[in-house]
């Protein structure tokens, strides 16, 4: 492994890729640390320290932004408008057609496509940005502390300047790591976008890991570790693991030349997913919470359904909270891969250049048996997601260690699917030059 990776430092073009990527990842990890003008960077580290801050849905955010959300900072909004507006122009070929034909014009169409997610995403990063400023100056972003005229405020200076300087940064901070990104993805190795919430995931593991140590203890500690192992030999089996559809070719006469004849398949993975599912789920439960808060009168007694919300629907450590998570992840399992993956798209083009199944007739018999094979595929998927999102859930029941489990949910399926891609990559590279990948 070590003989491998200097290899890859010893490879000219290799090397600079790596070097780039890991400078870009250096200066995203540095904006996480700069506060944005206006801010109290004392106040915001005494709200840190005695504050409730990892509930809801700013846990998400704050998890793929490395901690730079609760920091305030100029990187404060991360990586999550684009991954929000990457998700909603794909949702929108199902709804706009002219989305959907961009996307099939090949390189010119996702061009476009890839300019409105661009938009889409300054413009999400200004509604973000004026929301968080909103919840700085009230105190509710850091757990009811650092309000406006407070002893500790966020933001002291309350003047329309200071306002408007502060939300016109976060929203630079985004289209700046949004930049960054495509830079890593166009001149350093693997994708851009995902290199960078791997590092803001993996940058609060040695912190999570040490508040483990000291309010748990090393018993807990190596219980945890143990866990962790398991939990990511099994995620990286799972997502390895895909159903192998057998497609044959045809021959065919083109001018002089035989075409086709060839054998292939179609690689049906079990989590086709992603993690998207997760981050659906988990923003639909945040909904009631939210209804509640504006829901809940100043004086008198709270009506029932707002205290059983606040009952059963605002803590992890519920029963009904889990169940409702992990259902709600196995129909939005379903839903996404309804919406990228269409059987009946890849059987026209199968049928175009002469290919189909083995004792499967073309056309419609092929997209019903691709549909039978994409249902009973997706069921194990969407089971295994729900059940690897609940582990921080389950730990918080057993060690009270939700905001310190660092192995399971959200984060774990995006390091362990980005680390794979990117070895793949550095690998199909190293092969190229010296017939020796980097895994033997």
């Amino acid at each position: 492994m070590l003989t491998a990776f200097g290899r890859a430092f010893r490879t000219p073009d290799l090397r600079r890729k790596l070097l780039f990527t890991l400078g870009m990842i250096a200066i995203f990890r540095l904006g996480a640390f700069v506060p944005s003008p206006g801010v109290n960077y004392h106040n915001v580290q005494a709200c840190l320290s005695g504050g409730q801050t990892d509930q809801g849905i700013y846990q998400l955010v704050n998890l793929f932004s490395g901690g730079a959300l609760l920091q305030v900072s100029i990187f404060a909004l991360g990586i999550m408008p684009y991954i929000t507006a990457s998700i909603i122009v794909q949702l929108l070929r199902v709804v706009i057609p002219r989305f959907q034909e961009l996307h099939l014009e090949g390189a010119q169409g996702q061009g476009k496509l890839t300019q409105y997610t661009r938009y889409l995403t300054i413009a999400l990063g200004l509604l973000n940005a004026t929301t968080l400023v909103t919840l700085a100056r009230s105190g509710q972003l850091l757990g009811n502390c650092g309000e406006t005229g407070s002893a500790t405020p966020v933001i002291p200076d309350n003047s329309l300047i200071t306002t408007i300087l502060l939300i016109i940064t976060l929203t630079a901070g985004t289209g700046l790591i949004m930049w960054m990104g495509e830079l890593i993805t166009e001149k350093g190795v693997g994708n851009g976008m995902s290199l960078l919430i791997f590092t803001s995931i993996a940058a609060r593991f040695p912190t999570s890991l040490g508040q483990i140590i000291t309010t748990k203890g090393w018993g807990v500690f190596f219980m945890v570790l143990l866990i962790g192992l398991v939990t990511v030999a099994l995620v990286v089996f799972v997502e390895q693991s895909q159903r192998r559809v057998p497609v044959q070719y045809a021959k065919r006469m083109i001018g002089r030349r035989t075409m086709g004849g060839s054998s292939t398949y179609i690689p049906i993975k079990v989590n086709m997913a992603g993690v998207v599912p997760v981050i659906f789920a988990s923003s639909m439960l945040y909904l009631p919470a939210l209804i509640v808060q504006f829901a809940q009168p100043k004086t008198g007694a709270a009506p029932e359904w707002v205290n059983w919300i606040n009952t059963n629907l605002t803590k992890g450590d519920h029963p009904i909270y889990m169940v409702m998570y992990f259902l709600l992840i196995v129909f939005f399992t379903y839903f996404y891969v309804a919406i990228t993956f269409n059987p009946d798209e890849v059987s026209d083009n199968m049928k175009t250049y002469g290919g189909f199944i083995p004792g499967i007739r073309a056309g419609k018999p092929t997209a019903d048996y691709l549909q039978y094979v994409l249902g009973r595929i997706t069921l194990p998927g969407a089971i295994y997601l729900g059940l690897v999102a609940l582990i921080p859930l389950i730990a918080l029941v057993l060690i009270q260690a939700n905001q310190n489990f660092p192995f399971g949910g959200t984060s774990l399926l995006i390091m362990v699917g980005v680390g794979l891609e990117t070895v793949k990559q550095i690998d199909a590279q190293l092969q190229q030059r010296h017939y020796e990948g980097l895994l033997r």
